[in-house]
């Protein structure tokens, strides 16, 4: 496969499978954690209801936003033919960009912005590039 393709494919498929975790670890959490009384897909009930809820209504959006950013990043990075950690870290500015409008559109507590954006994007693909990287090392040995 052509390089520049095979770049492509990495930016595409690290998306996706980012994008599969984020969801399910999301769906997950409106299971473990039901916010009574509150559809979970109506966005204007969640962002009235966002400021009343407790911290544990937050830990699967944090782990679903580090979680996928960091799957998305290492299926980048595992995937594209050169340049890893550029693509990986692309995955990383893509899902932190998806954070903050979703941090904008349905604003939590300040920590929970701060924790979110400080950590669940840039470094999580950071240490995604960072294990394909070893990774394809080992593998091309």
């Amino acid at each position: 496969m052509h390089p520049i393709l095979r770049n492509i494919l990495a930016v595409i498929l690290g998306w996706i499978a980012g994008s599969v975790v984020n969801m399910s670890l999301v769906q997950l959490g409106n299971k473990l954690f039901p916010i009574e009384g509150v559809d979970p897909n109506n966005m204007q009930a969640l962002a009235e209801v966002m400021p009343t809820l407790d911290a544990q209504h937050f830990i699967f959006p944090f782990l679903a936003h580090a979680l996928g950013t960091f799957i998305g990043a290492m299926v980048a990075g595992f995937i594209a033919f050169n340049h890893k950690m550029k693509f990986a870290l692309a995955i990383g500015v893509l899902f932190l960009l998806g954070g903050i409008a979703v941090n904008y559109m349905l604003p939590g507590p300040t920590w929970f912005a701060v924790a979110d954006i400080a950590i669940a994007y840039i470094p999580m693909a950071w240490l995604g590039g960072k294990i394909a990287i070893n990774k394809s090392k080992q593998n091309a040995v």
